[in-house]
């Protein structure tokens, strides 16, 4: 029952409410979505937190999807040791970059008062399951080895299996508790994506990239308003 709770009912549950609560966000507070950043409260700790978190975690997901999209490229790439070596520990070091960064992280928010009165509950649980995710990931990393060649063979099958609406549980159910913690965390940040800061991943504006450029003119004379004495507060100075 466990099993089935966890890896059958958990993930249809958490990709459910992330679809559904995603669109229902987006169509009616679509203007609301924001990562509400604190930088103009605090901005050099964020700057050294933020940076190692995002860099680790960017790597760390790309990593988990080329694994899920092209798994036999991957056991092809680990076939040869030196490639395995390097590969599990450059993802060591990204692991360790994200723990690094969401440390300073937690660190910054605890620290500044400021940051504490503009923080809300759902950040909290944010901070929680990623803390879960991350060293979960770290301790799958140091105890059972090769992850990579292993996520390709047996995850890769079982995440498939859910998209066919055919779930097979019989790998997961067998693997260690490091790695079930892993993947619970995993399908529960995806279902309280709608509900968090995350939901402005969902809602980056990629028209800019293929949009026209935007241009600004200036219709005044710099050199008249700048020598202008007519300059009060709140009110343009005319060109004339």
């Amino acid at each position: 029952m466990f099993n089935n709770f966890f890896f059958i009912g958990l993930p249809y549950a958490a990709l459910t409410v992330m679809l559904v609560g995603s669109i229902f966000r987006y169509l009616n507070f679509g203007f609301k979505v924001s990562s509400l950043s604190t930088q103009f409260l605090e901005t050099r700790e964020l700057f050294y937190g933020s940076r190692p978190f995002h860099w680790g975690l960017l790597y760390l997901f790309f990593g988990h999807l080329v694994a899920f999209l092209f798994p036999r490229s991957v056991l092809l790439w680990n076939s040869v040791p030196v490639r395995l070596l390097i590969l599990e520990i450059v993802a060591l070091g990204f692991g360790i970059s994200a723990f690094f960064g969401l440390y300073l992280l937690i660190v910054r928010r605890l620290k500044h008062k400021r940051l504490i009165v503009v923080a809300n509950k759902m950040d909290i649980v944010v901070y929680v399951i990623l803390a879960v995710q991350i060293i979960s990931g770290l301790w799958i990393a140091f105890f059972f080895r090769w992850g990579s060649s292993w996520f390709a063979g047996t995850m890769t099958p079982y995440i498939k299996s859910i998209f066919m609406f055919t779930p097979d549980i019989a790998a997961v159910s067998a693997m260690p508790l490091a790695v079930k913690i892993h993947i619970i965390s995993g399908f529960t940040i995806i279902g309280i994506i709608p509900f968090t800061r995350f939901m402005h991943f969902l809602v980056y504006p990629f028209s800019y990239i293929w949009r026209p450029y935007q241009y600004v003119i200036w219709n005044w004379d710099r050199k008249t308003i700048r020598k202008s004495k007519k300059l009060v507060n709140g009110v343009r100075s005319k060109n004339n």
